[in-house]
């Protein structure tokens, strides 16, 4: 990637300090390798509350990171939840979203495009004949899920804001691990 010298910061994101991490990886591999950590408890019926945790690069704890988050989740009432929270089908949608955000903004600084509006409409479909064990063939997962993108630029084309789109497309690292398979090891911890 080449990051043109116009301006530092475009979208939000600062340029130079892009352009630093992409030599930083290139030089030094390791520091490609992320690893995000979240703590959570279960509190009643469908709601559970998680604590993020400690950020990892290549190994080493991020320095400098003090802030931690707080997530709730329930499902809404028909879904036997109180509806006292974000359901988790919505926080995959969320975390979808901030990344397409983030690799959006970046992408787009790389190719020197001002974004000024990025708006994202987003759907998942989920068949809960999987979930309730009625029916094996469906699985308990989403079966698709749908963005439409709302993108403005004030200098780039129309054709550019597709070629950014299929970019993020290809780059979001939730997008990939949604449509492709990911190891998930589950150990009962006594």
């Amino acid at each position: 990637m080449t990051i043109e010298a116009t301006t530092s910061n475009l979208n939000g994101v600062d340029r130079a300090a892009l352009s630093a991490t992409i030599d930083a990886v290139k030089q030094t591999p390791a520091l490609a390798q992320v690893t995000f950590t979240l703590g959570s408890a279960w509190l009643t019926g469908c709601r559970q509350r998680s604590m993020t945790g400690d950020v990892r690069q290549n190994g080493e704890v991020v320095a400098g990171r003090a802030a931690t988050y707080t997530l709730e989740s329930d499902e809404p009432a028909a879904l036997l939840g109180t509806d006292t929270a974000a359901s988790p089908a919505e926080y995959v949608l969320q975390a979808l979203a901030g990344c397409y955000a983030v690799t959006f903004a970046t992408n787009a600084a790389v190719r020197g495009i001002e974004l000024s509006a990025l708006k994202l409409e987003m759907e998942v479909d989920i068949d809960l004949q999987g979930f309730l064990n009625l029916d094996d063939s469906v699985r308990p997962g989403a079966q698709q899920i749908r963005v439409n993108v709302h993108a403005e630029s004030p200098n780039a084309t129309d054709e550019q804001l597709q070629e950014l789109t299929s970019a993020v497309e290809r780059r979001s690292p939730i997008r990939d691990t949604l449509a492709g398979p990911v190891d998930v090891v589950t150990t009962l911890v006594k």
